[in-house]
């Protein structure tokens, strides 16, 4: 099983590049990172969870920013999107970020994607909450069809264009992989429409269940990375026992020392489930 590690690459912490960089150094496999443009102004925000909502939110660097830095600081590192809200962007101009770092990195993005929980921060995009989730599939189909095609075209409610140009094309091919986030009833049934794998948060006591569901239903391969992985070597060990690809842990957006304290953590979780 991969490890990986994830963080709000805020401008007041470690660097997107070095934290990049100890990542690759400490032996993970992958770093990714969270994204919100914005967060709408009042008196008290909150989370999804009625819980008060950390600074960090509002003070990230911007997704693709952050995730170029860490892809020239590195040479092995996977970089990518936990999660990319794909309903708050120009799926062309995303596409071609994508591409671009994929292509500048020799193929080492994971593009794990989602609809995001607040609603006003989507709707100050001009996305109408109540239908996200067909303006996220419509947005992940149509930017498929861009890295796929030399003259790509997509016609849906939601996104119409083509034929069009636009190069590069991402050095995977046919494009990095699609991790889709959530754990929603029909979040399996989005899976299976246009992802290449599901990206859960640890933690719900059906998660087992589910993964076995989707594979059973899958009819190409499909890998699961969990995030919010515990530093707990029980549940690390259940993890690699179902199957899943990689395990995501977040560390804090701090400097050095916490996030050097948190990786300690998470490694010795690990030793532990593998009784090193």
């Amino acid at each position: 099983m991969d490890l990986g590690i994830a963080t709000f690459p805020t401008h007041d912490s470690l660097t997107p590049g070095a934290m990049a960089a100890l990542v690759e150094e400490r032996g993970f496999q992958a770093l990714l990172f969270a994204e919100h443009t914005h967060i709408p102004a009042s008196d008290h925000p909150v989370s999804e969870n009625g819980e008060d909502l950390p600074r960090k939110y509002w003070h990230t660097y911007d997704l693709f920013v952050a995730m170029t830095a860490a892809a020239a600081a590195t040479s092995r590192l996977r970089v990518g999107s936990s999660i990319c809200l794909v309903i708050e962007r120009d799926p062309i101009i995303t596409a071609k970020e994508v591409a671009s770092i994929d292509h500048l990195s020799g193929g080492r993005v994971d593009f794990g994607v989602g609809a995001g929980w607040n609603r006003q921060e989507m709707s100050d995009h001009g996305t109408d909450p109540t239908v996200r989730w067909a303006v996220l599939a419509e947005r992940v189909q149509a930017m498929k069809a861009i890295w796929a095609q030399d003259e790509a075209s997509f016609h849906g409610k939601y996104v119409s264009f083509g034929p069009i140009w636009s190069w590069p094309k991402p050095a995977q091919r046919p494009h990095p992989p699609v991790l889709v986030g959530g754990y929603g009833p029909h979040v399996l049934d989005r899976v299976l429409a246009f992802g290449d794998g599901w990206f859960p948060n640890y933690g719900p006591p059906d998660l087992f269940d589910r993964v076995k569901e989707l594979r059973a239903r899958a009819d190409r391969p499909i890998e699961v990375h969990v995030a919010n992985a515990p530093t707990d070597a029980r549940a690390l060990e259940q993890l690699e026992k179902a199957g899943v690809k990689r395990a995501v842990r977040w560390v804090p957006a701090a400097n050095r020392g916490p996030v050097e304290r948190a990786l300690d953590q998470f490694e010795a979780a690990v030793a532990e489930a593998h009784d090193e």
